[in-house]
């Protein structure tokens, strides 16, 4: 499970940058990881992801949904078709003619069957859940019952009654699309457009499958499992092709969003985390060995003589650890001195007694 980077941090860009401001960085990093200009390795998955970045952020609409909800918000509303529209003049302009949208498109999530024919994908769907700083430190299997769109079962996707086929649609010969031309004077102008026979699907279902009537999909719930990785922090993460599945195209994807819930004990921050331990004035004074609380259980610490209050013992990889990486951090213990609030005679006279003896 692969977590979406912030567009904003992937093109270097502030959430208060204006448009021109955006739009010139993403042509200085377009310019630098283009597949045509830079052979490296990583080169290409840089460039997806500073051209699916710009996309959004360069979208008044689309950019005020992701500031509102982030990745979840654009996923769940558009295809990925839809958020490279938007940007379409923009790449155009910056690669020219022979390198435009088409062309970015297709660098980017491949080429489809045919000059006409994009496919469909299949909705986002958006599961939140709440993980504990244990799960973050070891990791967390997920298995859920997700209600979502899935293939019929009876067509297996075709949307035809079993035992029947698609026919070709004769209108747009199994094109999806049809050429219209007008004429304007001296000048003829021709345009595309979906085939309003087929709807654009180039075939037509004679003998619908009863039970999804010809959709080929329907609702249900399918049991979804999935790793929550150690070192998780709260964001989104996507789960591919586990969103709503669509007959004969790409099903969406699965964002999962995680919540890491406070701890009763511990404050994380980042890989590290912190613990205040109380002890008495004496102790502080005298220094003592103590037991303290871990992810793993408890360590036993010592507290040197002479201790002032907010004294810090690091219990080296005591921490959580990154991302799908097994190196943790630290925990950090602060040491909190407790002052009595009420004393007895007995005791106002003892520490009279000890201030004297210092002077």
């Amino acid at each position: 499970m692969a977590a979406k980077r912030d567009y904003y941090e992937v093109l270097g860009v502030s959430k208060a940058s204006s448009s021109d401001e955006i739009k010139a960085q993403y042509r200085k990093l377009a310019l630098k990881f283009h597949p045509d200009r830079n052979k490296s390795a990583e080169a290409g998955e840089h460039f997806k992801e500073i051209s699916e970045a710009y996309a959004v952020l360069s979208d008044t609409e689309k950019r005020k949904i992701y500031d509102q909800h982030g990745h979840a918000g654009v996923d769940g509303r558009y295809s990925n078709e839809d958020i490279f529209q938007g940007a379409r003049g923009d790449f155009s302009d910056l690669f020219g003619r022979s390198g435009g949208f088409d062309s970015i498109f297709e660098s980017i999530f491949g080429r489809t069957g045919g000059s006409n024919y994009r496919q469909q994908r299949g909705s986002d769907i958006l599961y939140e859940t709440l993980v504990t700083l244990e799960d973050v430190l070891h990791g967390k299997k997920m298995e859920i019952n997700l209600q979502k769109e899935i293939l019929c079962e009876i067509c297996h996707g075709s949307g035809c009654k079993p035992g029947t086929n698609k026919n070709t649609c004769s209108t747009c010969n199994g094109q999806g699309q049809v050429r219209k031309s007008r004429s304007m004077g001296f000048a003829s102008f021709v345009t595309v457009e979906p085939c309003s026979v087929c709807r654009g699907e180039g075939s037509i279902i004679q003998t619908p499958c009863s039970e999804c009537k010809g959709n080929g999909k329907k609702k249900g719930t399918k049991k979804i499992s999935f790793d929550i990785p150690n070192g998780v922090e709260t964001g989104d993460y996507t789960v591919p092709e586990e969103g709503n599945e669509m007959p004969g195209g790409i099903n969406g994807d699965l964002i999962v969003r995680i919540r890491v819930q406070p701890h009763p004990k511990f404050k994380r921050d980042g890989m590290d985390i912190f613990y205040d331990q109380d002890i008495s004035m004496i102790d502080a004074a005298l220094g003592r060995e103590i037991m303290v609380p871990t992810l793993d259980g408890t360590e036993k610490i010592k507290v040197e003589s002479g201790s002032q209050p907010n004294t810090i013992i690091k219990l080296k990889g005591k921490g959580v650890p990154r991302m799908n990486s097994k190196n943790r951090g630290d925990q950090f213990v602060r040491i909190v001195v407790n002052i009595p609030k009420k004393l007895n005679k007995h005791q106002k006279n003892l520490l009279e007694e000890f201030e004297k003896s210092n002077e």
